[in-house]
């Protein structure tokens, strides 16, 4: 067994012990960034990381909510810093990943988290319309991992781990999601390629395509959210049809083909990164992880 494999073993093992010798959690010692880590998913997978031991990058276009969870973390006992900034920033990446390494010296997982649907049938769809989605889904990651290469790429023995957040519409496409599903589906072309590009460093590189988890992204357009990016407003949500409708929530036809017969939640979404950036995934790398209530078998 090699020293790296004995050493997550290990990780593991003390992890699942009853005593107190290894109290630390599943990434203690590693240095994590989170972007999108404001709220939703990426805000509850930053505070998973900080309670398993991770120094958590906080990074979110809302710099106070991005202030909020890195605050929380420390509170926790944990350690965070928030590098607010928008992702399509072509300056963003390099920046976040100095920020990384003046706090933290060293990166071990990156989760490519941020993110936003704007939906329209494809006929209605404009060319800005469409390349925004490849800006924030494809481009984005695509930079903060080349910044990043040089405090990956090391062979140093330490565990080091990509997540890319996918979606079931770039797996299997979705009606009024052009845009959105064919950059969810680069996604998981583009970890494939990491995962064989930067093995060899023992870095492992993974995808979560998530299904009906209950976010900003999920809930009713109704509601009226909506973020701003590049000076245009745009609005969040699924059509609920009606005011009425959107207070009571999807219609339980919606998880007429899912076994949970439910959403998932945001600490569940959370759960499975952190089952992927974790000691227990030591040997999964270049694999979309569907996490959907069973929606899709």
């Amino acid at each position: 067994m090699s020293a790296v494999a004995a050493n997550r073993v290990s990780v593991i093992m003390n992890h699942l012990s009853s005593s107190a010798a290894h109290p630390a959690g599943l990434l203690a010692n590693q240095v994590a960034i989170v972007t999108g880590a404001g709220q939703g998913i990426g805000g509850a997978t930053a505070l998973l990381f900080g309670k398993e031991g991770a120094s958590v990058v906080v990074s979110d276009l809302d710099a106070t909510k991005g202030e909020e969870v890195a605050k929380e973390i420390i509170q926790n006992g944990g350690k965070a810093i928030a590098v607010p900034g928008d992702v399509t920033d072509p300056t963003f990446a390099e920046r976040v990943v100095a920020e990384a390494i003046k706090a933290f010296g060293k990166i071990n997982i990156i989760v490519n988290n941020a993110g936003y649907t704007f939906d329209a049938m494809l006929h209605k769809t404009s060319d800005k319309q469409f390349q925004m989605m490849f800006d924030v889904h494809n481009v984005a990651p695509f930079r903060i991992l080349r910044a990043a290469a040089p405090h990956m790429r090391v062979k140093d023995g330490e565990p080091r781990s990509i997540v890319n957040i996918s979606s079931t519409s770039g797996i299997h496409g979705n009606v009024g999601q052009a845009n959105y599903s064919t950059a969810k589906a680069g996604i998981v072309g583009f970890t494939k390629t990491v995962a064989k590009e930067w093995g060899a460093f023992g870095v492992r590189c993974n995808a979560v395509a998530f299904g009906y988890i209950d976010t900003r992204m999920t809930r009713a357009k109704e509601n009226g959210v909506f973020i701003v990016v590049d000076g245009q407003k745009v609005a969040l949500g699924i059509p609920m049809g009606s005011q009425k409708s959107a207070a009571a929530g999807p219609p339980a036809a919606v998880f007429a083909d899912t076994p949970l017969k439910r959403a998932g939640h945001i600490d569940e979404a959370a759960g499975s990164i952190l089952l992927l950036c974790s000691p227990f995934a030591s040997y999964i790398t270049g694999h979309t992880l569907e996490v959907t209530g069973g929606k899709g078998i």
